[in-house]
């Protein structure tokens, strides 16, 4: 692999940016639909790599802000490597892959793009259920292995299993962007649909015609098919693990499209193997990328498996790349965090310049009067100055860079729980 370096800075301190920022795509090596959006603001290189060892020393000594897919996480010993960092943005909807909360303890805000796979997803998720309940993966499969179906008996036969879906009960846990997408697409196939998510305002159910249950277990007893559509936090990881798959209808479907650590697989291999679960359908794994023939799944009958991909078409990766790509120009020419559209811990910033105005030493007598990691006013503060350089795009990839310690000690947060740490509901793309 090699290493192409075009003007880049000298690192910079927390303050203004360099008058030439240089931002960074992680975990790609495509900038072609970013480079017209920041080429008069900013210098874009990409790094191609699988985790912050991966990334060259330069990127992380100068870059001011960053571009990611799913495909890269990033801890805070990841981000503590980063010297210049100011804004993070996650091409996506998911943000599991970044630790957000010590991303703004060290001055970096976290952004996501919500809104462009929707569509796709809730599609994708449709596509799983009425599989499911058609069986058309394992009659095409039946075909392709030579079986005919000439006669009544041999198709009953070949096709058991398949379900009328008119009157079956969809459950659907997390009625965000994508859970009510989902849900009108499942009405309109004669589903009953009723939903769980406690952080919903009331009435939401009634302008969408859906019945809302008060608890995890109502709609895990009450649903022929459970299709999960909620963020992965702390709170949730292995939401559907042994005993929430006990409390659920004998013969139930689930289907995943949302985050792979919802579910315990090794549960989920245990209930098809005693038909307690009679199928499921999963875009998303525990361990990307996936393979059959690792992992607990690979013996388990009546499984329909997607690499990540129930986000995906062509428009919708230009869209969420555009829409990245915005936002990062937002954070260079305006304020961080205010000028962002989408930052996920605008919260925890707040808390964080909050502290940074108060002795630590008085709070935290262990800090020995060490200073806290401090914010100027509006967080952070970011100009822009006139003529545009030449824009450029690097590749900068590295090979086995050793990580570099954060200078600033960690910021004291509060005791009490934030809304943000809420099993909000996202919609789940890459």
């Amino acid at each position: 692999m090699c290493l192409q370096v075009y003007r880049i800075r000298p690192p910079a301190v927390n303050g203004p940016m360099p008058s030439r920022p240089l931002v960074a795509l992680l975990d790609g090596r495509d900038c072609t639909v970013e480079m017209p959006i920041l080429k008069d603001v900013a210098t874009v290189a990409f790094c191609d790599a699988q985790s912050t060892q991966e990334i060259h020393e330069k990127v992380l000594n100068e870059a001011v802000g960053a571009l990611m897919y799913h495909t890269i996480t990033l801890s805070r010993q990841d981000l503590e490597k980063f010297k210049a960092l100011r804004v993070i943005v996650r091409i996506g909807s998911g943000y599991d892959n970044v630790d957000i909360k010590s991303a703004a303890e060290l001055g970096i805000a976290v952004c996501n793009i919500p809104s462009s796979s929707v569509e796709e997803t809730a599609d994708s998720t449709l596509c799983h259920i009425l599989n499911l309940y058609r069986r058309v993966t394992w009659l095409h499969q039946a075909m392709r292995e030579g079986n005919r179906a000439s006669s009544v008996e041999q198709i009953r036969e070949v096709a058991g299993g398949a379900v009328r879906i008119r009157g079956e009960t969809l459950g659907i846990i997390g009625l965000g962007r994508v859970g009510q997408a989902v849900a009108l697409r499942a009405k309109s196939f004669g589903f009953n649909v009723i939903f769980y998510d406690p952080y919903l305002p009331d009435g939401v159910e009634r302008s969408l015609g859906l019945q809302r249950v008060g608890t995890l277990q109502d709609l895990l007893m009450h649903s022929d098919c459970i299709t999960l559509h909620c963020s992965l936090n702390e709170h949730n990881h292995h939401l559907i693990n042994d005993f929430t798959i006990k409390q659920m209808r004998q013969g139930c479907f689930l289907v995943n499209t949302a985050r792979g650590g919802l579910v315990d697989e090794k549960a989920l291999a245990q209930a098809l193997k005693e038909g307690r679960i009679r199928g499921t359908a999963l875009d998303v794994h525990e361990s990307e990328p996936f393979s059959f023939a690792q992992g607990p799944l690979k013996d388990a009958p009546n499984v329909i498996c997607t690499p990540h991909t129930a986000w995906y078409s062509e428009q919708a990766s230009i869209e969420s790349r555009e829409d990245a790509a915005k936002e990062i120009r937002r954070a260079i020419t305006g304020h961080i965090p205010d000028a962002l559209r989408n930052c996920v811990n605008k919260e925890y910033l707040l808390l964080a310049a909050q502290w940074s105005g108060i002795d630590p030493a008085s709070v935290h007598p262990e800090l020995n009067g060490a200073a806290a990691y401090r914010f100027p006013p509006g967080v952070v503060g970011v100009t822009t100055p006139g003529l545009p350089e030449p824009p450029v795009v690097e590749g900068i990839v590295a090979h086995g860079i050793p990580s570099v310690s954060h200078s600033a000690p960690r910021t004291p947060s509060p005791g009490e729980t934030s809304k943000l740490d809420a099993d909000r509901e996202i919609p789940a793309d890459q």
